[in-house]
């Protein structure tokens, strides 16, 4: 028996999954995937609930019963990809918790997103998202600032996708550092998805941006990718920065690889850090549940307790490691008391 999974990174929105199954068409970089999109969300949109509905049913049966979603907000979908998504969230509540991120996938600025995400802002979502401010809007300052403002606002998190990998990443996240620290009510509520810039830091400059990370209380939301950009999880973990994972894309126009399991996550970055002991790999289990794990580093069992929320998974292992280590088969997954699958 383990902790329930959480997929903390994923478009529900906006998936192919029960659908035919296609390859990326890819489109020449950021601005040209944002062209794609406006040409194919209006007909994606015509069944996209019952399509979020089996990506759910997916993740359930990969024993997550929570994510958190991304949800397009811009002038195409303007609020129809959230209202689609709410009614899928709604027939699935009894088994699926959520949180909801609006995101301006075409850009604040770059199409005129700003008017409709002050309007998702006042409605039942729980983060302000955001995309690449230099390569998409032209300006971090411009862009963080109305983020955090719409966020304080009314009374969100932040959570943005930050994929540039250079300098204009790493003024980014100095600069989103920043402002949470002039807004300590954005401590805890403020996350980073992919921060790739990390993983171009050079040792010293890392420690010393994971530590400033750590002390704003700033998560990393990480899809553990693998190639020439490696994630310093490790570094991170050290310096007790919140570090979760998500799938992203399952199956849709920006990648086909995403299998919905989050523990397949868990596997990934024991790999590629080299954690192959039992104590190493049942620690690595935290990315998969997004914090809840049985032990803790002393050997002392910390969940479950009474009182805890009666979510939970039947896993074919004889402990968390083996879990992990062989991507073991979730036999069944508890929400609130129920069984799910």
């Amino acid at each position: 028996m383990l902790p329930s999974f959480k997929d903390m990174h994923i478009h529900l929105d906006k998936t192919l999954y029960a659908d035919k199954w296609q390859a990326v068409r890819r489109a020449g970089g950021i601005k040209g995937m944002i062209e794609l999109e406006q040409k194919v969300l209006p007909d994606m949109l015509k069944n996209s609930t019952y399509k979020a509905e089996k990506l759910i049913e997916l993740l359930q049966s990969h024993g997550t019963g929570f994510a958190r979603s991304h949800v397009n907000i811009e002038p195409t979908s303007k609020l129809d990809s959230l209202k689609n998504l709410e009614k899928a969230l709604e027939n699935k509540k009894a088994s699926f918790g959520s949180e909801l991120v609006a995101f301006p996938q075409h850009g604040l600025y770059y199409t005129d997103s700003l008017p409709y995400m002050k309007e998702a802002a006042k409605m039942d979502i729980d983060f302000i998202g955001g995309l690449d401010p230099t390569n998409v809007d032209g300006s971090i300052e411009k862009t963080i600032d109305t983020t955090v403002q719409l966020a304080l606002d009314n009374n969100k998190g932040i959570d943005i996708h930050l994929h540039e990998s250079g300098k204009s990443g790493h003024d980014t996240i100095d600069y989103l550092i920043k402002k949470v620290n002039e807004n300590p009510g954005l401590e805890g509520k403020t996350f980073i998805s992919h921060s790739f810039a990390l993983a171009t830091l050079d040792k010293n400059n890392l420690e010393a941006t994971a530590e400033q990370l750590s002390n704003a209380q700033i998560g990393i939301i990480s899809t553990i990718p693998f190639g020439k950009l490696i994630m310093p999880i490790p570094t991170l973990l050290k310096y007790n920065v919140n570090v979760m994972t998500g799938n992203d894309s399952i199956v849709d126009y920006w990648n086909t690889m995403g299998t919905g399991s989050v523990l397949q996550k868990a596997n990934l970055a024991a790999q590629l850090y080299g954690q192959t002991s039992e104590f190493a790999l049942s620690r690595m289990l935290r990315l998969a549940t997004a914090g809840p794990i049985p032990l803790a580093d002393n050997g002392v069992q910390q969940w479950p307790n009474a009182g805890d929320d009666a979510d939970f998974i039947l896993i074919d292992a004889s402990c968390s490691a083996e879990a992990v280590s062989r991507i073991s088969h979730v036999s069944s997954l508890i929400v609130k008391g129920n069984i799910i699958y």
